[in-house]
């Protein structure tokens, strides 16, 4: 007879208890580092301990670092009120166990529930920190995504198995842009990790921005900016292992990561406290490292597993695309989508600045007509982008350039086209481009008319 889900459960709640654990006593605790002698024996690197005070007080921490007879303790709280010969009990390696019963739910990085309802684990604990899949087995990128947008419908197209960079800075619609995806992009599961997030935005996220409809096929991962950066960077790792486990069932996984800065901004400060040398802006140079690690563990399956489409969003101070963190990601992602503070501020959302944005997944992703398309509205865009100054001045005579009255008439009607939503598909979001692209067509019927009259007159 088979065995019941929530049987299962339950037996994985109960198999998890232990009776014997090792222990050892802090000795000493400097720059908010918990030395700890009596485990270096038993102690890995990334275990998790826990720390009772004499005064009755409990405090959870990561072993960052070992030596011979000793070894360090981050923890994920101040060190207030730590005593020398205060009990360290190793805890053992930091796993998650999720289950499919973790939909529409909202966790921490350990997998405890955050929405005040209980949460079981699944019966399968997994590490944090898994290995990507075999790269040579991989699969190649598959078809194109359904966004619910027109641009990401048409001119940055989305695939499965795609991994993207959302760049933005503060305040440009970023957050509001990853609700539309959680809530439109064609997927099986969405898994949301908000990384340092202020606190109060967490339920206004989850209800007013997500919404009931993307909350209901969606597993949040938060942890808040006043948390550790153990906790912190666990969030990125506690998301990354939630959505392998749903692809390793087969199906298509959208993960949100919001945002790899802050996720990069935990690692510097466990490193550093670690004392590892500050390098670049003072990241360590193991910040490359783990940022790539994390981010080819998405992508394209292999055999008969699902795949993961990621969206990793970079906050980028002062629109410098030049910064450590948006340098990393530029060169192993699979296109960038910038965001830009002056499109934001004439009020057109999203702000997407599609001339600095570019998908990977072009031209493969569309057909040849498709991407006739695409180059023609790139075209108009550029040449209205680098005469804009002139137009605006009214320097600009009409007839001088011909793609410069095409772009100039097209305009509008791209800029709007950049803000729709795209209720009909694809193929109507294309229909929709050309109806935009007509416009020029016409301008340069006209102007083909005019030249043919001028010779005749000469």
């Amino acid at each position: 007879m088979p065995s019941l889900p929530g049987l299962e459960r339950l037996a994985a709640e109960i198999a998890a208890l232990r009776s014997v654990y090792d222990v050892g006593r802090v000795t000493e605790v400097q720059r908010g580092v918990v030395i700890v002698r009596g485990l270096s024996h038993a102690a890995s690197l990334g275990d998790q301990v826990c720390i009772h005070g004499r005064n009755g007080g409990t405090l959870h921490g990561e072993v960052t670092g070992l030596d011979a007879g000793r070894i360090f303790v981050l923890p994920d709280t101040l060190p207030e009120g730590i005593v020398i010969g205060d009990r360290v009990i190793l805890m053992g390696p930091v796993t998650i166990a999720p289950d499919a019963s973790w939909i529409g739910r909202i966790v921490d990085p350990s997998g405890l529930p955050l929405d005040g309802k209980p949460l079981l684990r699944g019966s399968h604990a997994r590490a944090l920190c898994a290995h990507p899949p075999a790269a040579a087995q991989r699969r190649p990128m598959e078809g194109r995504l359904e966004t619910g947008m027109q641009v990401f419908n048409t001119l940055l197209p989305l695939v499965r198995g795609q991994r993207v960079g959302l760049f933005a800075g503060s305040g440009v619609g970023k957050s509001s842009l990853l609700a539309k995806f959680a809530r439109a992009v064609e997927a099986d599961v969405v898994v949301i990790a908000m990384i340092g997030e202020r606190g109060r935005e967490l339920r206004e996220f989850a209800d007013k921005v997500l919404g009931a409809a993307g909350l209901a096929r969606s597993v949040v991962v938060a942890a808040t900016s006043d948390q550790s950066p153990v906790i912190r960077r666990r969030c990125g790792w506690t998301a990354m292992a939630v959505a392998e486990y749903f692809r390793d069932q087969g199906k298509h996984v959208l993960l949100l990561a919001d945002s790899i800065t802050r996720f990069a901004e935990a690692h510097r400060e466990i490193a550093l406290a670690s004392g590892e040398t500050a390098s670049l802006r003072g990241y360590p140079p193991s910040t490359a490292h783990m940022i790539t690690q994390l981010c080819e563990r998405a992508g394209p399956g292999t055999g008969g597993t699902g795949d993961i489409t990621a969206v990793f969003s970079v906050l980028v101070a002062g629109s410098d695309m030049n910064e450590p963190v948006a340098d990393i990601l530029r060169g192993v992602l699979d296109g960038h989508v910038v965001m830009d503070r002056h499109i934001a501020e004439r009020g057109r959302f999203p702000a997407v600045d599609l001339l600095r944005s570019v998908s990977r997944s072009l031209p493969d992703a569309a057909t040849s007509s498709e991407n006739e398309l695409i180059a023609r509205a790139r075209r108009y865009l550029g040449a209205y982008e680098r005469a804009e100054m002139m137009i605006q001045a009214g320097l600009y005579v009409a007839g001088s350039d011909p793609v410069i009255d095409a772009a100039i008439r097209v305009w509008p009607e791209l800029d709007a086209f950049l803000a729709e939503d795209a209720p009909g598909g694809m193929t109507a979001s294309f229909a929709r481009l050309a109806e935009c692209l007509s416009l020029a067509e016409d301008v340069e019927t006209e102007e083909d008319v005019a030249g043919g009259q001028s010779a005749k007159t000469r």
